[in-house]
């Protein structure tokens, strides 16, 4: 989904649309910071997601719009879509110029050229620019992007050809950026990449993501927490699970990337667990860090999926204790061999989508009932709501300034966010 900028009102300004996910998001502060770098103005940029085929269609009806809206400005099309299909974009003739993500913030990217397609192969890049900006900022946290790009090939994703192999941005460099965020003020820095857990192996010694996270925790003893994003449940390390442990401001919540919780869906997805694998992490971290909650990425309805496969994925929700999930219709992408495997009937993928969602809903319902009566430290993201370290999303009474973590009470939830009021002499979290 875009992120709700309205090229419309910016006449004759920069502006930058983004689709998809939070690491296009960071990268969109590189592409506003290359484009001013190179003069770009009266212009708009559009930073595309090919996750789903709906994604695309969405950045394709923006882009109309964007013209028909400002004809005089220059419109760029970069992100995954733009690698993936140059062509496609190319042949509309809205678009002056199209990017590849690896083109996207070099610099002179977007400076006047002949070239109309500006795309390379992404399996030829080496390394990753993450390092170069200080990290994507909403008002109450930061986004460090430490990798990009997937060694994996599971059948349904497109996003390698958009991305490329993995890549790591060197700990050093993470543990300088991280400790200029902190000094700052930010008090919750998230590290995210493609593939999180693969961080490290094209590194000298292969270190691995927990080794990262112990070190930032180190050696940045002002920063009040460190969360991970989306990781992959198979690569969860000796190191990170002493982390999860141990260490108190690693923020004790989990988004696993599972897919489905039925071992043939799973084998035909190429995924490398299996359903008791994932069982059994979860029970690992919890028993060493009872507080923690869990989400998780599902596919309703990929190619073969019957009642009983659909069933045992369903079934997961409530078996893992899973309390934030995000539940994805299949979508078929071409040039994944998913999009040649026999497909399920469209209403039935909505329909078990529909019912994922609803499983999703009675478990954040266990998980908020299980907040009543507690007193949580939320990270304040806007006037009344604020976040907890477990992800936990409050509503609350009082005044708490954005930014700062602040104790609440939590007196009752409304199905989707607990309600609280602020603590009396809220400390306001540790420094």
């Amino acid at each position: 989904m875009a992120d709700g900028s309205n090229p419309i009102a910016q006449a004759g300004s920069l502006e930058v649309v983004t689709f998809g996910c939070r690491l296009n998001a960071y990268e969109s502060e590189q592409i506003r910071a290359r484009a001013e770098a190179d003069g770009l103005t009266n212009a708009v940029v559009f930073n595309t997601c090919a996750v789903t085929g709906e994604a695309v269609r969405q950045a394709r009806q923006a882009i109309r719009k964007a013209r028909r809206e400002r004809p005089d400005a220059r419109i760029v099309v970069t992100g995954c879509a733009a690698q993936i299909d140059p062509a496609a974009f190319a042949a509309m003739p809205e678009i002056d110029l199209v990017l590849g993500n690896a083109e996207k913030s070099a610099q002179g990217a977007y400076l006047p050229d002949e070239a109309r397609v500006r795309v390379n192969d992404i399996m030829s890049v080496k390394q990753t620019a993450g390092h170069l900006v200080d990290g994507l900022r909403d008002r109450a946290r930061a986004y460090v992007e430490v990798q990009n790009g997937c060694d994996h090939r599971c059948t349904f994703c497109i996003i390698p050809f958009g991305r490329g192999n993995s890549r790591s941005v060197p700990a050093g460099e993470v543990v300088e950026q991280v400790r200029r965020l902190a000094a700052s003020g930010v008090r919750e820095v998230v590290l995210t990449g493609v593939d999180l857990t693969s961080w490290g192996a094209d590194l000298p010694g292969a270190p691995q993501l927990g080794n990262l996270v112990a070190r930032i925790l180190k050696l940045v003893p002002d920063l009040a927490r460190l969360r991970l994003s989306s990781i992959d449940a198979a690569e969860i390390d000796d190191e990170l699970m002493r982390c999860l442990a141990q260490e108190s401001r690693l923020c004790p919540y989990l988004h696993l990337s599972l897919q489905a919780g039925d071992d043939m869906i799973l084998k035909r997805m190429k995924r490398r667990h299996s359903r008791a694998q994932s069982l059994d992490l979860i029970a690992r971290v919890r028993a060493v860090r009872p507080d923690i909650a869990f989400g998780a990425d599902l596919i309703a309805g990929f190619p073969t999926e019957d009642e009983a496969m659909f069933a045992n994925t369903l079934a997961l929700v409530d078996e893992a204790g899973l309390s934030f999930l995000h539940v994805f219709p299949f979508s078929a992408r071409p040039g994944t061999p998913a999009a040649r495997m026999p497909a399920v009937k469209g209403p039935v993928v909505k329909a078990r989508a529909a019912r994922l969602r609803a499983g999703g809903d009675a478990g954040l319902v266990r998980h908020l009932d299980a907040q009543i009566g507690r007193t949580l430290n939320g990270l304040v993201e806007k006037a009344g709501i604020a976040r907890a370290a477990d992800f936990t999303e409050i509503a609350f009474e009082g005044v708490a300034p954005v930014g700062e973590i602040v104790a609440m009470t939590v007196t009752g939830h409304d199905g989707r966010r607990a309600l609280a009021k602020v603590a009396q002499d809220s400390p306001g979290g540790p420094r």
